[in-house]
């Protein structure tokens, strides 16, 4: 029986001529998989006809769209994820997403590999290969353009030699990755850290420099998950997709920064993601007003170690299982609605309420009605600083 091989297809240069360079090195028939998590450009079924004309013996393709604003960007904000407290994983969330459906595409043909067109120095081909086995550790992986070294030269000529229904123009300056939660835009220029970045680089946002009107926005929030905004009610892709277009415009979402990838190199990479940035600073301000003051430090470090373990691949592990589960808990009382004004690049919250408010306004006032008991207060300080208190005079006695 052949060999079937699924491959990750995107319908660009270097998947289509995968398609073919994977059968003459291996001599399996190939299984093109394409997944729209978002991402815009051509019709899905355009993709498809491709992948089968470039040689594909099969061509599957899924819109994901919604499944990936529930099950993936969700559980996101749900947790505030920020890699290095800024990056909202764009990339990192689709990867497990697209895997999912590889895998069981390669179930459903009897395929005994999964193929990607990722490098070997970038941060995809972990979280493709560690994805693909944690959920089919049988499955061998396969990387064309790192175990082939199938540099783009090398793909323009296969592709001209076969005479593939595939465009071969002059590759783009920069390397583009994008789905409905944002974009991510890197190399060319942008890989001297001195260069600014500049206009010609974005899509999803404006220049938060020009002058225009400010636009106020309110999104409403049931145990985390956004349910409205401004009062009519949305999916989580519709929330999305909707916050890109109003924060986008008003510049909302632009990030430039030097990361830590996985594979130990730092990278420069710029980023546009105005609904996802809406959102978590959206749910962050919900969560000030809900979550009980132990459990909102102690999931300020989870947020921390879940982002890390997205953006390491490890969507699929047991410890980032465990950690939604934790995640989940911390989100059971954050509901409510957040004012924000979306204006010259940034989403500032002007207003919150919640039925499941812990703010109380007689506590917190500093006016007449105050039922603050302000007589506790010197006791619960002697206690809290006895410690410090303690060591202090050992200190001063010349205790070592």
């Amino acid at each position: 029986m052949t060999e079937r091989v699924v491959l990750a297809y995107s319908g660009g240069l270097d998947t289509s001529v995968a398609i073919g360079w994977i059968a003459e090195e291996t001599g399996a028939e190939v299984i093109a998989v394409a997944v729209d998590v978002g991402q815009g450009g051509e019709d899905l079924d355009v993709i498809r006809k491709r992948a089968l004309a470039c040689g594909a013996v099969e061509a599957e393709v899924a819109d994901a769209k919604d499944e990936f604003a529930d099950e993936y960007c969700l559980p996101a904000i749900k947790a505030n994820a920020l890699y290095m407290d800024r990056y909202p994983l764009v990339s990192a969330l689709s990867r497990p997403a697209i895997v999912k459906h590889l895998v069981a595409a390669a179930k459903k043909h009897g395929a005994t590999t999964v193929a990607h067109g990722c490098t070997g120095k970038g941060n995809d081909q972990v979280r493709f290969e560690a994805g693909i086995v944690a959920l089919a550790p049988d499955l061998r992986c396969l990387a064309p353009v790192r175990d082939y070294a199938m540099t783009r030269d090398r793909a323009i000529a296969f592709s001209e030699e076969k005479q593939l229904p595939i465009a071969t123009t002059k590759k783009s300056p920069y390397s583009v990755d994008q789905n409905v939660f944002g974009r991510a835009v890197e190399t060319g220029f942008l890989e001297d850290i001195w260069n600014g970045p500049i206009e010609d680089i974005y899509e999803y946002t404006q220049n938060p420099a020009v002058q225009r009107a400010p636009d106020e926005v309110i999104i409403t929030f049931e145990q985390g998950a956004p349910v409205a905004i401004d009062g009519r009610p949305v999916t989580v892709l519709q929330a999305v997709q909707q916050l890109n277009e109003r924060a986008g415009a008003q510049g909302v979402g632009r990030i430039d920064m030097v990361e830590d990838r996985l594979v130990g190199i730092k990278s420069r990479e710029v980023y546009e993601a105005p609904g996802a940035i809406a959102l978590i600073t959206a749910h962050q301000e919900l969560e000030n007003v809900t979550v009980e003051r132990e459990l909102a430090r102690y999931k300020r470090q989870v947020e921390q170690r879940w982002g890390e373990l997205v953006y390491d691949g490890q969507w699929f592990s047991p410890l980032k299982r465990a950690l939604d589960g934790f995640v989940d808990e911390a989100n059971r009382y954050v509901s409510g609605d957040i004012r924000m004004t979306l204006h010259g690049g940034r989403a500032v919250v002007t207003g919150r309420r919640s039925a499941q408010s812990l703010y109380d306004f007689e506590l917190a006032t500093y006016d007449t009605g105050d039922t603050f008991d302000q007589s506790a207060a010197k006791g619960f300080i002697d206690i809290h600083s006895l410690s410090s208190k303690l060591a202090a005079r050992r200190d001063l006695a010349g205790g070592t």
